[in-house]
Parts: structure tokens; C-alpha cells; sequence
């Protein structure tokens, strides 16, 4: 459980597989006498969706919480949108004769997993899947089948370009009419062994966005930062990558690293979250009201 979560797109995190489900009903509470809505992101340590039989309580019992704090916004962020639909139904066949977090609510619970599974999104649930690259991108199509209230991409570490078309508008996937994404998070590699984002990679996301009206999250640059090149900087990037700590981008000529632009390992607090000078802090707009 972490209060007050450093990262920039929730207020608080949540590990469910090491047992959370007191502090959550706090963060309920506290969200219920502020009069106000906590984001919390779930499992930040795990996948949620992870399609083991051994999890398969711990995610009811997870689910059950989630299912009584109607004030808190649950963000639910997968690597396989493409099991949720599978995992709910299971959570559901479990429900049924399953001791209860919350003695009493077992009817409760089994007919929440069946309005979810008919499409009746729960108005708490942020369901969000991984994108990191183009190889990566059916995810979000996965992602985009399943009911939820938000569903976003977290884009981080962005390892090259993504062209999101067509699912940040209304679209058909196998037949079935789907609602655009409703959120993008994008963000470059931290860590001793961070690999550099290519500005243009973040441009092309944030440009998508804007011109179909999607909220915009850019995160931070990670460890690398571009820089403007001097011959210094050219002079110790000898090739594309073979530096510790300065990256030359090739610019598609022959040779193109010698002229290309450049990032510069300086760590991820002094690369900041500035794209083209501007800090993005898009975020979904949400009219549901939770009941008390």
C-alpha cells in the first residue's frame, strides 16, 4: 500500500495480493467525508490479470473491495485485456461458493460480475492494458471489448513509434461496435539500464490525441532527455547507441547519426515531464456519480 503515490496520473496504489483490503476501506472513508474521488491504482507491483489459478481468490476477494468502495476509482492496468472477459466470468462461477470478504454480499457480488459481464460497466473501474511499441498495439484493440467506465493505455517505457488509428474513435472490432479510448498515458524508461525515448515517438502520440479530442497524460521523460547537439556531444556519440550516457538518433541518411538529434542521460528528475516545453496532464472526464 503506498498513501499519496508518487506516480503523476494517481493518488494512492494498492497491492491486493499482500492484503490491502483494510487501508482501502480507509481511503473509502476518507473520500466519502472530503466529499471527493480517489484515483488508486491496483496491484502496481502485479497484473492483475494474470491467468493463475492460485490468484483466482485473491482476485475475488480484491474484486469485493473494489465492489464497496463506490467512491474510489480503481485503476486496473493489464500486460492481457484479452483474458479479463475469462477471468471475470471465473470470478463469478467462484462468487457463487466462495466465503466472502463481506459476509452477505456473495448474491451481491455474483450479480455485479453479471451485469459487468453483460455490459454493465461498474462506474469505479478504470480498466487499463500496456502498449509499448506498434507490435503491442492489438492490446488496446483486447482492451476495447471489455466493459469498463475508462479505458486507457499506459504507454510506458514508449519503445517506438504508435499509430493508434482507429481506436481513438468510434470503431468495429470482430463485429462488435466499440467505444474509443478515452485516456492516453505516455512516458519514457527509468532505471540504471533505461533505454532513450525518441521525441518524435511522444509528438506522434500527443498530435493522435489532439486531433480526436483524447485526453493526453506525458508523463516524464525517463532517464534520457533530448537535448540540443553541440560538437562536444557529437564528438562523444562515436555511434547510435555505443555511448553511456549520450544518444545520437540516426535522421535516415547515411550516416544520419552524425546530424541527427541527440538525448542525454541526466536522470529522471532533471528530464522532467516537459514536451516541447509544455507539461500534458490530460485526464478523463467523469460524470458518474458514486452512491453513497
Amino acid at each position: 500500500m503506498a498513501e499519496n503515490s508518487k506516480i503523476e496520473w494517481t493518488d494512492h496504489t494498492v497491492n491486493f495480493w499482500w492484503g490491502c483490503a483494510k487501508e482501502a476501506m480507509r481511503f473509502e472513508r476518507q473520500a466519502v467525508a472530503q466529499d471527493r474521488r480517489f484515483r488508486v491504482f491496483t496491484n502496481s507491483m502485479a497484473d492483475f490479470f494474470e491467468d493463475r489459478r492460485d490468484l483466482d481468490t485473491a482476485r475475488l476477494e480484491a474484486l469485493e473491495v473494489i465492489r464497496d468502495t463506490p467512491h474510489l476509482d480503481w485503476l486496473i492496468l493489464t500486460k492481457r485485456p484479452e483474458k479479463i472477459l475469462n477471468l471475470l466470468a471465473r470470478a463469478q462461477m467462484l462468487a457463487q461458493g466462495c466465503d466472502s470478504v463481506f459476509p452477505g454480499n456473495e448474491t451481491a457480488m455474483t450479480e455485479w460480475l453479471d451485469w459487468w459481464l453483460c455490459g454493465k460497466a461498474p462506474a469505479n473501474i478504470w480498466l487499463g492494458a500496456t502498449v509499448e511499441d506498434q507490435e503491442h498495439v492489438q492490446r488496446a484493440s483486447d482492451l476495447q471489448l471489455v466493459p469498463a467506465a475508462v479505458r486507457f493505455l499506459s504507454m510506458e517505457p514508449l519503445m517506438g513509434p504508435v499509430d493508434l488509428w482507429p481506436r481513438l474513435i468510434p470503431s468495429m472490432i470482430h463485429g462488435v461496435d466499440v467505444a474509443p479510448l478515452d485516456w492516453i498515458i505516455c512516458g519514457g524508461e527509468s532505471g540504471p539500464h533505461a533505454r532513450p525515448m525518441y521525441p518524435d515517438w511522444a509528438r506522434g502520440l500527443r498530435d493522435q490525441c489532439a486531433a480526436e479530442g483524447v485526453p493526453f497524460l506525458f508523463k516524464q521523460w525517463g532517464e534520457w532527455a533530448p537535448v540540443e547537439p553541440t560538437p562536444e556531444l557529437r564528438a562523444r556519440a562515436t555511434m547510435p547507441g555505443q555511448n553511456r550516457d549520450v544518444w545520437a538518433w540516426p535522421d535516415g541518411t547515411k550516416d544520419g547519426w552524425r546530424t541527427g538529434p541527440m538525448s542525454l542521460r541526466i536522470g529522471k528528475h532533471a528530464a522532467g515531464r516537459l514536451l516541447d516545453g509544455v507539461e500534458h496532464n490530460g485526464y478523463p472526464t467523469i460524470t458518474v456519480q458514486a452512491e453513497a
